[in-house]
């Protein structure tokens, strides 16, 4: 049995190790975290994180060979495998302030480790990292003067918040970057001992560390560059009048583009696709590679503009001013199926609607105290219910921010008889009948698509 050990119990780590230790039974799985508060839920049946189908693969392994703890140097010190998973945020300060990773978590995890460690250990790197990262944490580690050696195998993460263990237990492929060296020949094998378990060999790729660690920040990069190719078409769509869904189903039935991240939406959100983007910007940058920075750079340039875009076609509609009205916003997560809410474009057009003196009204059904935080002084002028129909009661528009599928159901004739006329709809995430709401009297007004409106003079009507 090897003691497998997670420095960090957020979305990644929690999730990542409750699988590995389902289906490696033969390993003891700890995971740490410097949060006792974070711990003492993960031992609980109210987990710090929503995402379907964790709880009972937390109940199936904890107590077994899954445990959660903060004894972080006593577990370091048993340790024989360590996964880092620790926070990497944006930088705020400095040299790179808003593009380039804050990896002081990451320093203070590399010196921790080798303080608490008698022995020879593998250091896994799972937090997102930029390239040649896992080169300054050996340096620290084989530091030493105790004859330790330290192994450091970038193994980055693939997962989709809201499909994270459906991810994790069949994954596309598994990511595994090491050196070549002789050690090293023994630290890959042994990290992809612990995925084939479960995970078909050919889907374990090893490749040389710098490969595996920019990867993982060109695949996010690639898949947000998708989302803000096809934001950029739906406000060509909404001033010629034709539908951005029609035009993603037609170019994604062509092969060489295929159908995936082609939906139109208010924006993307979540900690890894702005923050993995601007780091990479920031590589780019600091090689001299200005044009390629550049490019990059546009992706995120182009979700900001569908955010604010949002906003000014709701007061546009709206007759030009959205002060002292109420506006329920329905979905306060970056995602339906998570409660994460960090770079939500949610809390974007909350903060803008704020802005033009809105009262704001943000239901979600998981995310709620987390916008609160992440809103912070803001959040008092925020009505904050989890009741959809309570959110809409009495509001002059509704707004759908996240694609909860309950959105969909919701009983839009209540909803309606219960608003302030003209009764507005803004779909961000297009999930609704327009046409059924139209009918039913709102005036809708979705993402790339002509408007349906009941006033006069209006061509769509």
């Amino acid at each position: 049995m090897s003691n497998i050990l997670c420095i960090g119990a957020g979305y990644v780590g929690g999730p990542t190790m409750a699988v590995i230790a389902k289906n490696c039974p033969h390993h003891r799985v700890t995971v740490v975290d410097i949060n006792e508060a974070k711990i003492a839920a993960w031992n609980s049946d109210d987990l710090p994180i929503y995402e379907p189908g964790l709880l009972d693969i937390v109940h199936a392994a904890r107590g077994r060979n899954l445990f959660f703890s903060n004894e972080i140097d006593r577990n370091i010190a048993e340790a024989d495998i360590i996964f880092v998973s620790v926070n990497t945020p944006t930088k705020h300060f400095g040299q790179g302030a808003g593009k380039a990773a804050d990896l002081q978590y990451w320093e203070k995890t590399a010196r921790q480790i080798l303080e608490n460690s008698s022995s020879s250990k593998i250091v896994v790197e799972k937090s997102t990292l930029p390239v040649r990262t896992a080169e300054a944490m050996e340096r620290i580690l084989n530091s030493n003067n105790r004859g330790l050696h330290f192994d450091v195998i970038s193994n980055p993460e693939f997962l989709a918040e809201g499909t994270a263990i459906r991810d994790m237990e069949n994954p596309d492929r598994v990511l595994i970057g090491g050196r070549e060296t002789e050690s090293c020949h023994i630290a890959d094998p042994a990290t992809a001992e612990i995925y084939a378990n479960w995970v078909p060999r050919e889907r374990i790729l090893t490749t040389n560390l710098w490969s595996s660690e920019l990867s993982k920040l060109v695949a996010n990069a690639f898949l947000a560059q998708r989302i803000s190719s096809i934001n950029a078409i739906s406000a060509l769509c909404e001033r010629t009048e034709a539908d951005v869904s029609e035009v993603a189903r037609a170019i994604g039935m062509d092969s060489r583009i295929g159908p995936k991240f082609l939906r139109a939406s208010v924006g993307f959100g979540g900690s890894c696709f702005r923050k993995d983007i601007l780091n990479l910007v920031y590589l780019c940058e600091y090689y001299n590679l200005p044009e390629v920075a550049r490019y990059w750079e546009q992706v995120v340039t182009m979700n900001e503009y569908q955010e604010k875009r949002f906003v000014s076609n709701m007061i546009s509609a709206m007759f030009n001013s959205v002060a002292g009205k109420r506006v329920a916003l329905l979905g306060a997560a970056f995602k339906a199926n998570t409660g994460d809410t960090r770079e939500s474009p949610a809390l974007e057009v909350v903060r803008e609607l704020l802005d033009e003196h809105a009262l704001v009204v943000l239901s979600d059904p998981y995310a709620l105290e987390n916008a609160r935080l992440d809103l912070g002084a803001l959040a008092d002028r925020v009505i904050f219910e989890p009741d959809p129909y309570a959110a809409a009661n009495s509001a002059h528009a509704i707004a759908i921010m996240t694609e909860w599928a309950d959105y969909a159901a919701l009983d839009y004739k209540r909803i309606f008889a219960s608003m302030v006329k003209p009764a507005f709809v803004f779909d961000g995430r297009n999930i609704l009948d327009h046409r059924a709401l139209y009918e039913i009297g709102f005036n809708v007004y979705a993402i790339g698509k002509p408007s349906l409106n009941h006033f006069i003079n209006n061509g769509n009507c």
